[in-house]
């Protein structure tokens, strides 16, 4: 069985600067050889890919039918090198390549985007990739390396210990209670949640374990009196909007709180969650410069954003 040729990729490179000088002792003078080890090489070039590539002229060489060929082919080689060359220079550089993204669901609502618009005014040629969903499995999906940067809270029970994963703070963000428009304490600035104590609480705590809400509502002195336990914000704000309970919304979300309700601070009892971007641990795996590059436009969107501050609200949610 005949052996396939394998051709070495500074031949073709070879090959392609005495095709573009036109000669051996020119190939030599652009690569900085001799002559006799352009000779030597080309011969040995000729001898693997069966027969002559170029005809020896009085002055200078031009290639054969053969060597048109193989020239034809090595360009092809030599250009996609080159390609994979600069992308591999981008991803390594952040300028380049493809970045997975995971968020929770209310971090979608401003925090994240206005981040992923800078950061694709910035960084045009990177390829983004959005996963949503709860932190833990967003940590989770970190570690087996499916996202390379992800925006995860602590709420509503803390957050999980991934040792494998880094975590930078982006913003402390207090949760606010939603009403509805005609609730008896919609009217005032602030509520006080030992007036809640007797509401339905519509959130989709995990089970077991104690969450902020419970928390907070220990502090007033009292346990939350009945939970709905809905998941999406939507379906959320509309049992609000029914009359069918309160819920808290954090502050990052406020301006995806429809016409309907209003939010209020629960002041001094109101619970409080982090916000952060997390980011593989060290190397393995590595930290791609453009999870590090984003990580920094979603501190500068947490900086400049029009989050409500603590105990106000957008003006389609406030009385």
């Amino acid at each position: 069985m005949r052996r396939k040729n394998v051709f070495d990729i500074d031949a073709l490179r070879l090959m392609d600067a005495v095709v573009r000088t036109g000669s051996f002792t020119g190939a030599a003078a652009l690569l900085n050889y001799t002559q006799s080890a352009v000779s030597r090489r080309i011969a040995s070039l000729e001898q693997q890919a069966g027969g002559p590539l170029f005809e020896r002229l009085p002055r200078g060489v031009r290639l054969t039918p053969a060597g048109q060929a193989l020239h034809l082919h090595g360009l092809a080689v030599l250009n996609r090198l080159a390609m994979a060359e600069e992308e591999l220079a981008g991803i390594h550089g952040g300028y380049r390549g493809r970045l997975r993204v995971g968020a929770f669901a209310t971090a979608n609502v401003a925090l994240v985007p206005r981040a992923l618009r800078d950061f694709g005014r910035e960084f045009p040629g990177v390829a983004l990739t959005v996963v949503e969903g709860p932190s833990a499995g967003l940590l989770r999906r970190m570690r087996e390396g499916a996202l390379d940067i992800a925006v995860i809270s602590d709420y509503p029970s803390g957050l999980p210990y991934e040792e494998e994963v880094e975590t930078v703070e982006l913003v402390d963000d207090e949760l606010l209670v939603a009403l509805p428009r005609d609730h008896r304490l919609a009217a005032g600035p602030e509520v006080d949640l030992r007036e809640l104590r007797e509401e339905t609480w519509i959130e989709a705590a995990p089970p077991g374990g104690t969450t902020m809400l419970d928390t907070a509502c220990a502090k007033a002195g009292f346990s939350p009196r009945a939970r709905l336990r809905i998941a999406e914000w939507t379906g959320k704000f509309g049992f609000v909007a029914a009359g069918l309970g309160v819920t808290l919304v954090p502050g990052i979300a406020a301006h995806a709180v429809p016409r309907d309700l209003v939010l209020r601070s629960l002041g001094d009892l109101a619970p409080r969650r982090s916000v952060y971007a997390a980011l593989p641990r060290a190397t393995p795996p590595s930290v791609l410069p453009a999870a590090r590059a984003l990580a920094g436009f979603l501190a500068d969107a947490v900086g400049t954003a029009a989050f409500p501050p603590a105990g106000s609200a957008p003006p389609s949610a406030r009385a």
